[in-house]
């Protein structure tokens, strides 16, 4: 009985939990006419008009300048963490720097990088999208994490045969820590992704809009076409929740790891 109950608690939890992303789902591919009767469940159908009316918009355009641009950050991230985390479990002393770091509020810096940018002329330009995100200190912490956790042993028994540095994080570190680089991975490009504040500020150029920019423009042209806005934001959540799904085992246990370690 007890159990039961525990499963009955836990199925009303996810209920209710998911019950903005299916009503999303369900508004998305409804006939605009239920939609503005009122009548949703009276007249229920299906239908693609949303869909049609987004690629008009130029939805899917974004959408594929978002992944490339996303995801081109996110292996941007991972290779200047990478050489870093070497460089910190090497014995670089700039550990509490990083430490500081993550602790600084990301929107303090929105007005200092847009005066460096502004400064180096790349406002309203893909560099400005990119350069401030080249390296990530959570990422940098997580990687070293992974490669603080290698036995000593191993490293020094590689130098005593001749390895180099080169050798060691490529040959020997990087395949260790390879499960973490992926969950880093998943992490810093959902991290891109969701970006809506300051693409908005840097950017105006509408080639340079990331999906984020560009659905809060779509809700002011439309405020009030529920199914349009409902199918644009299901479009928008799919790459990062199927990212998730993919790999959500390997991000779970990359962060019970750090919490052990």
């Amino acid at each position: 009985m007890v159990r039961a109950l525990r499963h009955l608690f836990v199925f009303l939890v996810l209920l209710f939990v998911l019950l903005p992303f299916l009503w999303m789902a369900y508004a998305a591919f409804m006939p605009k006419e239920a939609v503005y009767s009122g009548e949703l469940f009276s007249r229920v159908g299906f239908s693609l008009e949303s869909t049609q009316a987004l690629a008009k918009e130029g939805f899917w355009e974004r959408l594929l300048f978002s992944l490339g641009l996303s995801g081109g950050v996110a292996l941007l991230q991972l290779l200047t963490a990478l050489l870093a985390a070497y460089a910190l479990r090497a014995g670089l002393g700039l550990l509490p720097f990083y430490l500081v770091l993550m602790a600084v509020p990301a929107e303090l810096l929105l007005v200092p990088l847009y005066g460096i940018l502004k400064g180096l002329s790349l406002l309203d330009t893909l560099l400005a999208l990119v350069l401030p995100f080249a390296s990530s200190p959570f990422i940098v912490y997580l990687v070293y994490g992974a490669m603080r956790a290698v036995p000593e042993e191993l490293l020094e028994a590689a130098k005593l045969d001749g390895a180099g540095h080169r050798v060691l994080l490529f040959r020997i570190l990087f395949p260790l820590v390879r499960p973490t680089l992926v969950a880093a991975g998943v992490l810093a490009f959902a991290a891109h992704w969701n970006l809506v504040l300051y693409p908005r500020v840097v950017v105006s150029d509408p080639r340079f809009w990331t999906l984020q920019t560009w659905l809060t423009d779509l809700q002011r042209k439309y405020p009030t076409d529920w199914g349009l806005l409902s199918a644009a934001a299901l479009f928008s959540v799919l790459p990062i929740a199927l990212l998730y799904l993919l790999f959500e085992r390997r991000v779970v246990a990359t962060f019970e790891e750090g919490l052990k370690g």
